[in-house]
């Protein structure tokens, strides 16, 4: 419905975020508080915080299969049940693989959350930054094209991203893993210190530290005026957390951008395209079609922030097409939707250890060990690229449903722990390459009218290699850390299922070779702006979502300074 005169004013804002995650909350907080009216379109459901999660206070008893999905729903859901945080208690925050459909060239499982808040509700909150080594390792080593930022000129948005959402760890002083603002860390049990001992004595080049992660370990001001309280180490963390204590869009960053008066919310809008003017020579609006009713929608704005997380914003602009972009917003050069990497997660290594049996620990503890890549860091040393970050965990064994007794002794052995048990895994660059890529499907389209997206997406023998490296490397740990029964996984898992899928709209300084430029303004379209995953030219080894965070406050005030200039 195209519309004029005071139905267009009522329409029009000074800025357009599409998506309410993790880095649409993000540009939403950033221009709200500079004083820009802002819209944020939502394709899925409402969704406050507190208001909105229905099983956050329930106990295993209260669900009908203590939490478990039933047989129906896992043949249902075959991709979203490979999924580690779907069940019961969280399925109300997933997409269902038939409510949105795409088209799998290869096997992909591409796992999303359409509700206000998006997938910061059901993320796994670990926060690490990238350092100089990961920005700098593109140029160096002659994959994908050199980044157009630095460490140094992302560091002080890490900063302030950090200090906002609250970041518990360890000041560790590592080159590979540069310090956060942080609040109190987390306590490593003993074995899992026994194991950084080990690993730290027989390895000079290698830093088991407590995990990072986005949850307050003791607020500060900033966190109680959010609202938000100390995390109470209950684990429950994807049905929502009523306290607050992880970070999420939901309890933070949009109701701070609401409190300005500056945002708007439009749920259940699923994003058809960007309107492009080819008078002005930029965009002036988003096209929408209303979830429920069908109806089709323009709002307009000055600035448009894509922030749909990474394969839906190449959807969006791949559908973005007109007259001076046939092919796609901005696509130029024909790189949109190219370039698409993940994170190898195929790597587990389990163990047993003997000792420490008159120990345990307390609490659900939202983070692991993690240890940053030592693999290709300085030079090339293997015959692969690039290296991968290693976590682990150690804990007892609990009560097995092979316990044959029964009775009191069954009551008995159910009171007392069993033996530690050894997870360790593996998170590993991929290299971007242009045979993986995502395009539209020509001939099937979802049920609002859009073609659906088209994955081809694979693995390669550098991925194949880092596993092998990996489960070598990982074993000799444990075996050095004196555990026993040691045994090394392929898990086969299809890309995608570790939820890190970057690239497609890349950052880069030549228009020739990327999309965006190094304020995450289209090279072709300077009042377009792509800060989630889609803008990145490169994984690096730690989880991405802080690094999206900090190119999107950056990006966002950046937006606000070349407006003020009449730039755009």
């Amino acid at each position: 419905m195209n519309v004029h005169g005071e139905a267009k004013a009522k329409n029009t804002f000074d800025a357009i975020v599409i998506g309410s995650g993790i880095t649409g909350g993000w540009a939403a907080k950033e221009l709200c508080e500079h004083g820009l009216k802002t819209l944020v379109i939502e394709r899925g459901r409402p969704v406050k915080h507190l208001n909105d999660y229905p099983t956050a206070t329930l106990d295993p008893w209260d669900f009908k299969l203590r939490g478990r999905l039933t047989a129906k729903e896992h043949q249902d859901n075959p991709i979203l049940s490979r999924c580690y945080a779907y069940e019961d208690a969280t399925k109300h925050f997933f997409v269902k693989d038939t409510e949105h459909p795409y088209v799998q060239e290869k096997p992909f499982d591409w796992i999303r959350g359409y509700q206000e808040g998006g997938k910061s509700l059901i993320w796994a909150r670990q926060t690490q930054r990238w350092s100089h080594f990961d920005f700098e390792a593109p140029a160096r080593d002659g994959f994908a094209i050199p980044w157009p930022v630095t460490y140094n000129e992302l560091a002080p948005w890490y900063s302030h991203v950090e200090k906002f959402i609250g970041i518990s760890g360890n000041r560790d002083g590592l080159e590979t893993l540069p310090d956060s603002e942080s609040l109190p860390p987390w306590e490593m049990n003993c074995v899992e210190k026994h194991i950084q001992e080990k690993i730290k004595t027989h390895y000079p080049d290698r830093y088991p530290v407590i995990g990072r992660c986005a949850h307050l370990t003791e607020p500060q001001d900033i966190h109680l005026q959010q609202g938000r309280g100390k995390c109470q180490a209950r684990h429950l963390c994807y049905r929502g957390c009523p306290y607050g204590g992880y970070f999420s869009s939901n309890s933070s960053t949009l109701p701070w951008a609401a409190k300005t008066g500056n945002l708007t919310i439009r749920t259940d809008a699923v994003v058809h395209s960007i309107i492009y003017d080819e008078k002005k020579g930029k965009a002036t609006g988003v096209r929408i079609i209303d979830a429920n009713s069908k109806e089709e929608v323009e709002f307009y704005a000055k600035i448009i922030f894509v922030n749909a997380a990474c394969l839906n914003s190449n959807l969006i602009l791949l559908n973005s097409i007109s007259s001076r972009f046939p092919n796609g917003f901005g696509n130029d050069n024909g790189l949109l939707g190219k370039y698409v990497a993940f994170h190898n997660y195929r790597g587990n290594v389990y163990g047993e250890f003997e000792g420490y049996e008159d120990q345990y620990y307390s609490g659900r503890r939202p983070t692991a060990i993690m240890m940053p890549s030592f693999r290709n860091v300085h030079k090339q040393e293997t015959d692969f690229l690039r290296g991968y970050m290693v976590f682990y965990t150690a804990a007892r064994q609990g009560w097995s449903r092979n316990e044959k007794s029964i009775g009191a002794e069954l009551k008995d052995s159910v009171t007392k722990p069993g033996a530690w048990q050894i997870f360790m895994m593996m998170q590993g660059e991929t290299i971007p390459k242009a045979s993986n890529h995502v395009y539209l499907s020509v001939d099937k389209k979802d049920t609002w009218g859009i073609p659906l997206l088209t994955t081809a997406i694979d693995y390669d023998d550098n991925d194949v290699k880092s596993l092998q490296d990996f489960h070598q490397q990982g074993k000799e740990m444990l075996e050095k850390a004196g555990c026993k029964n040691i045994v090394i996984h392929d898990t086969g898992q299809a890309p995608g299922l570790d939820i890190h899928e970057m690239g497609g709209v890349r950052m880069g300084n030549d228009p020739k070779t990327s999309l965006l430029n190094k304020w995450n303004q289209f090279h072709n379209c300077k009042n377009v702006f792509v800060t989630d995953g889609a803008a990145m030219v490169s994984t690096g080894t730690q989880n991405p979502s802080l690094t999206f965070m900090a190119f999107t406050a950056r990006a966002g005030n950046h937006a606000v300074d070349e407006m003020k200039k009449g730039n755009l």
